[in-house]
């Protein structure tokens, strides 16, 4: 009888030591997954002194556009959590895409090399954002249900992990079905 309590005990044992792990990894890889999304972001947010020095040229009377997106950056440099980075994300992404879409009205500038290899880039580093989001928001929410299931969910507590934000798009204008109209 005494060695079948044994047993139990050391299983018990292996579970908790097995579960304790998963959480543990798993935090690991949501702090992984958002250290990428910052790594994309602070990379957009370096290419944007060059889009906006060769912007400057051709849109002098779009000045408000170019200092939004100079404020973002310095309040980018100063946030500190997902929610914030999260908000000002897509600020800049309304202030990026009011630059694009106002260089159509510039074909010099359209004709640009460097403009052109900056929107490029750009362009790259939305989709790596984009992957990012994506990969930290899955395996944010696989550590979260981990916290809530049982067992594991008595280890979380005993040991007070905490559940991760996901990367969610705050504005409402990125919420807003895109609309598209052939017909022009």
């Amino acid at each position: 009888m005494g060695w079948i309590i044994l047993i139990i005990v050391v299983l018990i044992i292996l579970i908790f030591i097995k579960l304790y792990n998963d959480l543990i990894s798993l935090r690991q890889k949501v702090k992984n997954g958002w250290s990428q999304i910052d790594v994309q972001l602070q990379r957009r947010f370096d290419l944007i002194p060059n889009l906006v020095e060769t912007v400057k040229g051709y849109m002098e009377h779009e000045s408000d556009v170019l200092t939004k997106v100079a404020e973002l950056r310095t309040s980018w440099a100063n946030a500190t959590s997902v929610k914030e980075k999260s908000e000002l994300d897509g600020e800049l992404s309304g202030a990026l895409k009011t630059i694009m879409a106002v260089s159509e009205n510039y074909p010099e500038l359209k004709a640009n090399e460097n403009f052109s290899q900056l929107q490029e880039e750009l362009q790259n580093t939305e989709n790596k954002i984009a992957f990012s989001r994506q990969f930290y928001n899955d395996i944010t929410t696989k550590y979260n249900t981990k916290l809530e299931v049982v067992p594991s969910n008595i280890i979380a507590s005993m040991f007070h992990f905490e559940p991760a934000e996901l990367f969610e798009a705050e504005s409402q204008e990125a919420r807003k079905n895109v609309k598209v109209d052939f017909g022009k």
